[in-house]
């Protein structure tokens, strides 16, 4: 409880929002810090650190970052939105947590509708739904967490009955510092785990992660596949969706959840494998806390994707038309790619770069690109990628500009044939041209659209 205590709220956004009203309602005296106007002061000069017994700090702030520094000088215990979060927690109500480079959104989503088949009340929370500090206050039976690596840095007390890492690719290093350190602060999502360590059997890194995690004596490591499932494992026997974990005969038996066409109607084509794993995690997680198996495959038939991730917008001519915006880093542009046939996508992508290199992604993905349309002001990584391991490819190169994603599109459909896929999966981010990438699968949806008439 914080009852009593003096914290410094450092960052007025969503977490800093929901962590002064908890301080308020529950008998703490808080302080905030925003350069936006919203908060009690614009930064801590003149503010006497000693005068607090902590500091919440929402993502914005990374722990190299002035304020960080200022307040760990000082003494100050930093405190992240999950962290928090969990010190106001309603007693008794268990938690999952989902980290990962990639499909994070995804999964989590796909444990609060297993959960909700199996009639749990699950508040669904982190990066998209309700705050994870209102969530962790609520009356509900479950808390489902969508955790990135910046909220996991500050994070030392939270105790889940269940989490997995999906992935852990290159990505926010300019935060963390080092890949070294992304990786660590990934890792410590299974810190004091209490019943399952969930993670991706063919991922030796996660799997590393798990081995060298402090759990909860009893805590099991679960593993996750699109093979055959081995003991603790949970994988796919000729399309049937497996449990070989929660159950007492696993040794011996598999008892099925669901099959992967529960998961088809999400996407064009085939399941890729990272929808099938994602589906697993989810699985495991909430069999983790309870939620019956026949519940798995009541979940995943109804369960609708986030907008953005792999989402079907239309055809035209028969060509199909996939948003895939969130797409904003190489590993989320292969995983996209996994559904898809040899020479069969005209690849749409392009943006701010971040300091990625693309080439390996061009090799894994090569196969399957018919032709690439390229957008952003920042071409010239993606360009050079094709140049060199895919020169065969037609490539056309948009310009930046007002109707860059009409242009896009134009330059798509001359590319196309019948029966091809346009692909918007663009492996940087948005802000070049839009205001993230949900204006940018927007922009591409409407584009669409117009198109159909």
């Amino acid at each position: 409880m914080i009852a009593g205590l003096r914290v410094l709220i450092l960052g007025m956004g969503v977490a800093g929002t929901s962590a002064l009203t908890a301080c308020r309602e529950m008998g703490a005296t808080a302080v905030t810090v925003d350069a936006n106007g919203t908060a009690d002061h614009p930064s801590l000069a003149g503010l006497d650190l000693s005068q607090f017994d902590v500091a919440m700090a929402s993502a914005a702030f990374a722990p190299h970052s002035e304020a960080i520094r200022a307040c760990e000088a000082a003494g100050l215990e930093i405190w992240s939105e999950m962290e928090f979060a969990w010190r106001v927690r309603r007693e008794g109500v268990p938690w999952v947590l989902v980290t990962g480079t990639n499909g994070k959104t995804t999964t989590t989503q796909m444990v609060g509708a297993i959960a909700q088949a199996g009639g749990l009340e699950v508040r669904v929370c982190g990066n998209m739904g309700i705050p994870v500090i209102e969530a962790a206050r609520a009356q509900c039976d479950l808390v489902a967490v969508e955790i990135a690596s910046l909220q996991l840095h500050f994070t030392t007390t939270l105790s889940p009955h269940a989490a997995v890492c999906l992935n852990a690719d290159d990505d926010h290093t300019d935060w963390h510092g080092s890949l070294e350190a992304y990786h660590a602060d990934k890792a410590r999502v299974y810190r004091h785990v209490q019943v399952a360590c969930v993670y991706p059997a063919a991922d030796r890194r996660v799997e590393r992660m798990v081995e060298e995690a402090d759990v909860v004596d009893g805590c099991r490591a679960i593993g996750v596949t699109v093979g055959v499932p081995a003991v603790s494992q949970l994988g796919v026997v000729e399309g049937v969706l497996v449990d070989r974990a929660f159950h007492d005969q696993r040794r011996t038996h598999g008892v099925e959840l669901g099959h992967l066409d529960d998961l088809s109607h999400l996407v064009a084509g085939a399941v890729p494998p990272y929808l099938a794993l994602n589906a697993l995690s989810a699985a495991a997680l909430a069999l983790a806390v309870g939620v019956r198996p026949q519940a798995v495959h009541e979940g995943l038939a109804g369960f609708a994707l986030d907008h953005h991730r792999t989402a079907l917008v239309g055809t035209v001519d028969g060509v199909t038309y996939v948003d895939d915006s969130k797409a904003t880093n190489a590993h989320a542009v292969k995983a996209a790619f996994g559904g898809f046939g040899e020479d069969s996508v005209v690849w749409i992508a392009g943006g701010l770069a971040k300091g990625q290199e693309f080439g390996e992604l061009v090799e894994a993905i090569r196969g399957k690109v018919h032709a690439a349309v390229l957008i952003g002001v920042d071409q010239e990584p993606l360009a050079r990628a094709l140049a060199e391991h895919a020169a065969d490819i037609p490539v056309v190169a948009i310009a930046p500009g007002d109707t860059v994603m009409e242009r896009a599109i134009t330059a798509a459909r001359s590319l196309a044939r019948e029966g091809d896929t346009v692909l918007l999966s663009p492996a940087c981010a948005s802000m070049d041209q839009f205001r993230d990438y949900a204006d940018r699968g927007t922009a591409f949806a409407n584009e669409v659209r117009r198109l159909e008439g």
